[in-house]
């Protein structure tokens, strides 16, 4: 059997999340959003004073990548790192005001993005869609309640 990338959920996944990736990038466009920083940001909106590595096994990338994002982050001042109180080697990592203040602009640049993926798209449709992705999910050994 040939293997045809038009009927390849593994492709299409792929695809998608980079067109999804780009939609709210250029949505975000010019609130100091850069790509890979949503992510991390909708965990520190969720709860301040996580752990790189509470980060990372939340997130499932890469140490470098987050390494990378953070250090990104606290450079354009939407983060500050704490030394951990019991953990000499771990830092804690706070928003800043100028974090905390871009939670609106993401969120609604976030929101205007999955309209405009589900254009067209009944509810019910999008709910199994949603569900669908889930059980993928699962059976790739991922948490599907993300």
């Amino acid at each position: 059997m040939d293997f045809d990338r038009k009927d390849s959920a593994a492709y299409l996944a792929n695809l998608m999340a980079k067109g999804a990736s780009r939609a709210l990038q250029a949505r975000a466009d010019g609130s100091g959003l850069a790509p890979g920083q949503f992510p991390v940001l909708l965990e520190l909106w969720s709860g301040d004073g996580l752990t790189q590595r509470e980060l990372l096994d939340r997130l499932d990338i890469e140490q470098a990548t987050m390494a990378n994002t953070l250090a990104r982050m606290e450079r354009d001042r939407l983060i500050s790192r704490k030394k951990h109180p019991k953990d000499k080697r771990a830092q804690l990592v706070y928003l800043t005001t100028r974090g905390k203040a871009l939670r609106e602009t993401a969120m609604a640049a976030a929101s205007e993005t999955e309209d405009a993926l589900f254009r067209g798209f009944r509810r019910f449709e999008r709910e199994l869609l949603l569900e669908y992705m889930r059980m993928v999910l699962a059976n790739l050994g991922r948490d599907p309640r993300l």
